[in-house]
């Protein structure tokens, strides 16, 4: 496994070094509709679907994770992915790795209670368990910043990301 992803990894990079006009692109559209109450569904262009539902505390009926454990989710994939990606890039054979994100929150910025409160997360932290025959904690702790600072997800929230807003009524 580790093979085909370090050659999957270099035919990447080699494409995209000889093109790198087509580097840049627009991510893939994810559609949100509210199905009842805070029941949402998000569709995606390929059959992707992902369902959310916020706590009772906050009227919807808790039939599915929130969208915040969502993000969580997303980074820790996200992060996981990278870390085994670094570890082929490096010859690494035999990587076990599981990632647990978790974060802060103060509920007072989601309901809009307080205007110097943020609505998204306070701080989120970012945990690996990595573990390699023949590599020790230096080396480990290199594919793991590595991974955090290179996934797509946590450089989302670690940096501030232009953000758009467009209302239409159709």
């Amino acid at each position: 496994m580790t093979d085909a992803i370090r050659t999957a990894i270099e035919g990447a990079g080699a494409y995209l070094t000889e093109h790198p006009d087509e580097a840049r692109y627009t991510d893939s559209l994810a559609t949100a509709r509210v199905e009842s109450g805070l029941r949402v569904r998000v569709d995606g262009p390929n059959g992707e679907v992902l369902e959310t539902d916020m706590p009772s505390a906050v009227g919807g009926a808790g039939s599915s994770a929130s969208p915040g454990w969502f993000l969580r989710a997303s980074v820790a994939a996200c992060v996981a992915s990278l870390a085994t990606m670094r570890a082929a890039q490096l010859g690494v054979d035999g990587l076990s790795c599981e990632v647990d994100v978790d974060s802060e929150s103060d509920d007072r910025g989601i309901l809009g209670l307080d205007p110097s409160v943020p609505g998204g997360p306070l701080s989120m932290r970012v945990r690996l368990r990595l573990r390699a025959d023949g590599l020790g904690l230096d080396r480990l702790e290199e594919i793991a910043v590595w991974s955090v600072e290179h996934c797509p997800a946590s450089d989302a929230i670690r940096r501030a990301v232009p953000l758009h807003i467009e209302v239409t009524t159709d």
